[in-house]
């Protein structure tokens, strides 16, 4: 993915000055899963041109776990636009690339920061759903925005456009620190549903930071804070902040000053709004409280022989390993990827002899009978049904509870009906574009309470994360016993 920036600013050269990056050499920086080049395609006194290009690793990008879900089960963490397509990997880049010339300081030229050049941005290429809301999202901020069109295939015309343009953005007087804050803010929210860190509260901060100036006033704030946060608990407070700045904003200089002031009070109080959120969700993400559940009720059961199917990257089964009377676990995902990499995390290399002989780590699948599974205490299968076909939940039916029949299962999904509280995902999208399925709660408990009475077990259900009123609680536990 490329971002370039140009002025004709006279001298241009200037342009070094205030991105802290010579002209006159290539500079290199790692980044999250790659790297990041800077260097200068032209450099004259009438123009200059910065150029910012990042080379991600797709397979770094597997290991990592930061591309797109696929546990495993599909192709499309291998297989995406993730090295190409200007996404939050990009708005990171800019924030660490040019933090200095994003926070408005020039050690040898103090003064030009402050100043309004003319500038012109193209980003190649950036996924929009029409050309249209590129405008709407840039326009509005004073750009001449122009976007070019690439055909899905040029060998099928009749195919028509990819979702995929070339991003050219002119103004004629703008600050380059206010361009790199419209850029780091507006990247993500075109970025759908794939951003490669967590959102939490520190990211409602950095959009309240990077937004002040400008973001109470634009026709979009909230589909902007919509599309960047993503979740209510996060995007109704700051919604809140960005309006009553708003309120206090006038045309002249005593109207800036209150935004300005405004938006110091928005970073003072947004960790407040966000507090009852923290203790579940940036300080213990909804992933992390499914697995605590789970061993939790693990520990209750007193389990001696643990099944973790679908292990993925062995957190749960590092949770496992803390219970003193759980005796062996064996770990099973059908990615030896994943595999892999909890053999790294997990430190098994590392492990004393008595500590490596409780764990054992195997690919399998969890839709053919396996002997292996068989005289087990308790078998966890923590967020992997959603990932299988429907048409072929009854031969995972027949490989866990007809044939290897351990004492208990514990099986998390996702609660479809808590779906409406993600202010990004349209009526009837899932959560993750690897999951084949979601079921509200009454699904979930239908399937429960059918498996439990055709294998001989008894089944209890329960909710697991913060509940909201209509819609319960993000996931859903089954607890399965004999």
């Amino acid at each position: 993915m490329l971002l370039t920036i140009t002025t004709t600013h006279q001298p241009a050269t200037d342009l070094g000055y205030l991105l802290h990056k010579n002209p006159a050499r290539l500079q290199t920086l790692e980044i999250t899963a790659g790297q990041a080049y800077v260097f200068y395609p032209e450099a004259t006194p009438e123009r200059c041109t910065a150029a910012l290009l990042l080379d991600i690793d797709p397979v770094a990008l597997v290991r990592s776990h930061r591309g797109p879900a696929g546990e495993g089960f599909a192709l499309e963490q291998y297989v995406n636009d993730r090295p190409y397509v200007a996404s939050s990997f990009l708005s990171s880049a800019i924030a660490k690339v040019f933090n200095t010339a994003m926070n408005g300081t020039c050690k040898d030229r103090p003064e030009l920061p402050e100043e309004q050049l003319p500038l012109e941005a193209t980003v190649a290429v950036i996924p929009a759903a029409n050309a249209e809301q590129l405008q709407r999202l840039f326009e509005p901020l004073g750009y001449e925005v122009k976007a070019e069109a690439h055909v899905l295939d040029p060998t099928r015309p009749e195919w028509g456009d990819s979702r995929y343009y070339t991003l050219q953005l002119r103004h004629p007087a703008v600050r380059l620190r206010d361009l790199l804050s419209h850029l780091y803010v507006l990247i993500p929210v075109l970025d759908r549903g794939d951003k490669h860190y967590w959102i939490n509260q520190e990211e409602a901060k950095k959009l309240l930071r990077r937004g002040a100036n400008w973001l109470p006033q634009h026709p979009d704030r909230e589909f902007i804070t919509r599309r960047y946060l993503r979740f209510a608990e996060f995007v109704n407070p700051t919604l809140e902040r960005l309006l009553q700045a708003d309120e206090n904003a006038t045309d002249d200089e005593a109207g800036e000053a209150a935004l300005d002031v405004e938006a110091h009070a928005a970073l003072a109080e947004i960790p407040m709004a966000l507090g009852q959120l923290e203790e579940v969700g940036a300080k213990q993400p909804l992933h992390e409280l499914r697995l605590d559940r789970v061993a939790e009720e693990i520990r209750w059961l007193g389990a001696q022989r643990v099944l973790d199917l679908g292990c993925g990257e062995g957190k749960l089964v590092r949770r496992l390993l803390q219970i003193p009377h759980v005796e062996h676990i064996l770990a099973l995902d059908v990615s030896w990827r994943e595999l892999e990499r909890a053999q790294q995390r997990l430190h098994v290399a590392e492990m004393p002899p008595r500590q490596r002989k409780r764990l054992t780590l195997t690919q399998g699948s969890l839709l053919y009978h396996d002997p292996r599974l068989a005289g087990y205490d308790a078998a966890a299968v923590v967020e992997v049904i959603e990932h299988l076909d429907e048409s072929r939940l009854a031969a995972f039916e027949q490989v866990v509870f007809a044939r290897a029949r351990p004492g208990a299962v514990l099986v998390t999904t996702p609660n479809a009906d808590y779906n409406q509280r993600y202010e990004t995902l349209s009526a009837g999208e899932f959560r993750h574009s690897d999951h084949r399925f979601e079921w509200t709660r009454a699904q979930f408990a239908a399937w429960a309470t059918g498996v439990a009475e055709r294998h001989g077990y008894r089944v209890r259900l329960e909710p697991l994360g913060p509940e909201a009123a209509e819609v319960g609680a993000p996931s859903q536990l089954a607890v399965f016993e004999q």
